[in-house]
């Protein structure tokens, strides 16, 4: 058992909090809105604080999962960010999807501390978190990563070291950056089959048999062809997400055209009022523009 803090209290952080409980830590929560907190601590029977100081206080690992890079910066920097908390030999661990700057930033100011860092976001969306089968990708130093693992591994099927800090950040772009031209195939095909009178479903069967099979095809399918876009992933955190990976290829030179024109596809999503719909409402602008 581990004494650990988790901090953020959103959709993935809620249950992977929870999971941490299930598998016998003792845990110590905080969130932005109090009532959150307090909510979760009568479910789980765990503890919560008031500030990110006092819940990363005594505690051997913290976790953050937030929103961006500034909120990362609020719950972890400053005199009653995490870090003011923390003691000497203890792992700060960040599963935000943000910037690899400022995961650089933050290790920086924990080194100065005698304090662990690693970057490490998540894939896998609500359903992942809640079934606690999350891939998480790492950026840190090996003795750091072999001392965290255990405890991630409560809510997490795959968790890999992919290099040094920002690693983690920067294999997480790769996975939106895939995810975007994967889910915008998916739109277009779909699309296609609706326009030319086909059965969607009937078409999915026998596609997804094959090599056209997805993640997305295979859990997004029906929910597209239905029209339904109220669940997973919002489109808002996604163009968040797709930013990332645009400036970061603007500063390593890598050419991104497909993952440009997916992110103004999602801020005509946006315009017709879907920015918290889910990432598969990329099929709603087509069908818009049929009419």
């Amino acid at each position: 058992m581990a004494k650990v803090a988790f901090i953020g209290l959103g959709v993935m952080g809620y249950p992977m909090a929870g999971h941490l409980v299930k598998h016998g830590h003792q845990v110590t929560v905080y969130n932005r809105t109090e009532a959150k907190a307090q909510a979760w601590a009568k479910e789980h029977g765990g503890n919560y604080q008031v500030t990110p100081r006092a819940a990363a206080e005594g505690q051997e690992f913290v976790f953050v999962c937030v929103g961006n890079d500034d909120d990362l910066r609020l719950v972890t920097l400053g005199d009653n960010g995490a870090l003011a908390g923390m003691s000497a030999g203890s792992i700060l661990v960040d599963h935000t999807t943000a910037s690899a700057d400022v995961a650089r930033e933050i290790a920086a100011v924990a080194q100065s501390l005698s304090i662990g860092f690693m970057d490490a976001p998540v894939s896998g969306g609500q359903a992942g978190a809640e079934n606690g089968v999350l891939t998480v990708m790492v950026g840190g130093e090996q003795s750091i990563f072999d001392s965290a693992k255990p405890i991630i591994d409560a809510y997490a099927r795959c968790v890999e070291l992919l290099g040094e800090v920002g690693a983690g950040q920067l294999t997480k772009m790769v996975n939106q950056i895939c995810i975007a031209g994967v889910v915008q195939g998916l739109a277009e095909g779909l699309h296609f089959a609706r326009s030319a009178g086909l059965d969607g479903e009937k078409v999915v069967e026998v596609i997804s048999k094959g090599a056209a099979q997805s993640w997305q095809m295979e859990n997004r399918y029906q929910t597209m062809w239905q029209g339904e876009y109220n669940l997973g992933f919002a489109v808002d955190w996604m163009r968040k997400d797709l930013g990332i990976a645009l400036t970061e290829a603007r500063r390593n030179g890598s050419h991104l055209p497909l993952t440009a024109l997916v992110d103004q596809f999602y801020s005509e999503v946006q315009a017709i009022g879907g920015a918290r719909w889910d990432t598969s409402s990329l099929l709603a602008k087509l069908e818009k523009n049929r009419g």
